[in-house]
């Protein structure tokens, strides 16, 4: 006998003895998916993460199990769908529960959406991170240069999200600009309590890099890099960056690389993409892309700690 009905949020059928996915809607955004299609890939031969994707995003809602299949197609392997604000957040969980074991979640709120933090929202977080597919705080920090939320208002937000950090033990998945300062000074006073974090999309100087990497952070490297216009210093700062501190992120559908060719037509950014961006960072490290996607790979095992397959 056949059952349908919700749970969490997605419509789930079940019989007597198989509970599976059939197909997912994520209310907060609307967005429909199935199951993937693995047929003719060759990601056993190539095995990148992807430590940052904001997949809830409406521009994945029409086409997501298709996204889903490129990315295999290309190596990516497991990806972290970012959390940015509570809604965000529950969006992330539910659909990295309904791809166990390749989607994950953050959940947290990014500083833009500092001034909507109540009374509640710490503890809707938490409800959240005791979840194991939510492997990390964030997207959370602080972003001056537009100022969406008062530097106040994100001030405290963030420090509220290191406390859940402290109090879960999970890493930070960290986002800053123009605020280097401050978001250095509140990271060292948490120092000793956090287990660690990533300084998400990294674009600063070598002397903003060797601050984070004090802080025994490891550094986000998106499509930024592929930019010969704005990623010149990225790209002269990344042999600064340790092996073992390097992961790689699409930000998609955001930060689409500028040396992809052939362009997409709809010039979104997506996962599949991430092993583009793998090679451009291998040929910079002077390394071979299956070097290089072993080592942020076991990089980003060591910060999220997922249950290994």
């Amino acid at each position: 006998m056949l059952f349908t009905y919700k749970l969490l949020g997605l419509l789930v059928e079940s019989s007597e003895s198989d509970l599976s996915v059939k197909g997912t809607r994520l209310a907060v955004t609307g967005f429909t998916t199935q199951p993937e299609h693995t047929a003719n890939t060759n990601w056993v031969d190539m095995h990148w993460v992807d430590i940052g994707v904001n997949l809830t995003n409406n521009r994945f809602q029409s086409d997501l199990p298709e996204v889903l299949a490129r990315a295999r197609h290309e190596g990516v392997a497991q990806l972290i769908v970012t959390g940015t604000d509570v809604e965000e957040s529950n969006a992330a969980l539910r659909l990295a529960q309904a791809y166990p074991s390749r989607c994950y979640a953050t959940a947290g709120v990014h500083p833009h959406h500092a001034k909507d933090w109540t009374e509640s929202t710490a503890d809707q977080l938490l409800a959240m991170l005791q979840h194991p597919e939510v492997l990390a705080v964030g997207e959370t920090g602080l972003d001056y240069n537009r100022n969406f939320s008062t530097p106040a208002q994100q001030r405290s937000a963030f420090e509220q999200q290191l406390e859940l950090a402290v109090a879960t033990q999970l890493p930070l998945f960290l986002h800053e600009r123009d605020a280097i300062d401050d978001q250095i000074n509140l990271l060292t006073r948490y120092r000793d309590r956090i287990v660690g974090g990533v300084a998400h999309c990294f674009t600063g100087s070598p002397e903003d890099l060797q601050r984070y990497l004090e802080l025994d952070l490891y550094i986000g490297i998106t499509g930024w890099v592929c930019d010969e216009r704005r990623g010149k210093a990225l790209q002269q700062a990344l042999p600064l960056i340790p092996a073992d501190r390097l992961l790689l992120e699409s930000d998609a559908p955001y930060l689409l690389p500028r040396t992809l060719r052939p362009k997409p037509a709809n010039s979104r950014n997506e996962p599949a993409f991430l092993a583009h961006i793998g090679q451009q960072v291998a040929t910079l490290l002077d390394l071979s892309p299956q070097q290089l996607a072993q080592q942020t790979s076991a990089n980003a095992q060591r910060l999220f700690a997922w249950p290994s397959s």
